[in-house]
């Protein structure tokens, strides 16, 4: 008589639960103990994906490509021996569709700074499976903690602009849950403003004065003073 099947195993064997569109993963499903021959059948949300007939103790292999969202979900397999009702159903694994993130863009409401003036930075992916994460550069030194941000919206840090050693190149970096997924933004740097003298409104103050004393003086000249030339010949 054949041994009783237990509920057999189903074990990722090649690849991730997390997956991108046209991934492989291979799928491994063995009951142990159990007497061969076994049949195998994978099953996607109590559908019927494949099956295979093992005459050894060794496991039914099951390679998918995920090639839709729909190829996402619960998968679960079931051992029985030929011509028999029943079998047994294994353990479920859920593949969850992840969105490679876009490239960052590192922006500041304003592009000039002077010493000893507040700025902000953000760093912002359109594209990416959430939540995503992001993390702040000066040159190649970080100058924030992670910050994980769970909707789809920009991180943001605050810097005080203390040197000229601030007016540096500023990049930022996103990723998400999905391995070897990091992406690194534009350069951003700030310009140092320049600083308007204090003896500049004063000299605007006397050019325009001095413009309106010609002008009055030009008008002045056929009401008063040629009447006053003529008054003394």
């Amino acid at each position: 008589f054949p041994e009783m099947l237990s509920n057999p195993k189903l074990a990722l064997v090649q690849g991730t639960l997390n997956v991108v569109m046209k991934q492989n993963v291979t799928l491994s499903c063995l009951s142990e103990p159990g007497s061969p021959p076994v049949r195998y059948t994978l099953f996607k949300h109590n559908q019927q994906v494949s099956a295979l007939n093992r005459s050894d103790l060794t496991p039914a292999l099951f390679t998918l490509t995920i090639s839709s969202a729909s190829d996402v979900g619960e998968y679960k397999c079931k051992a029985e021996y030929n011509n028999s009702s029943g079998g047994k159903y294994s353990n479920s694994l859920n593949f969850t569709f992840i969105e490679p993130i876009s490239k960052p863009v590192l922006s500041s409401p304003t592009s000039q700074a002077k010493k000893g003036q507040n700025v902000t930075l953000s760093c912002f992916s359109e594209n990416g499976s959430l939540p995503i994460t992001y993390q702040f550069f000066k040159g190649k030194q970080s100058i924030s903690p992670q910050k994980t941000m769970q909707k789809r919206e920009a991180a943001v840090i605050f810097l005080f602009i203390d040197s000229l050693s601030d007016f540096a190149t500023y990049k930022c970096k996103a990723n998400n849950s999905l391995p070897d997924n990091t992406k690194y933004s534009n350069a951003f740097n700030f310009t140092l403003a320049e600083e308007r003298s204090h003896s500049q409104p004063l000299i605007i103050s006397l050019g325009l004065i001095l413009l309106l004393l010609t002008i009055g003086f030009a008008l002045a000249i056929p009401f008063f003073i040629i009447p006053l030339y003529k008054a003394s010949e």
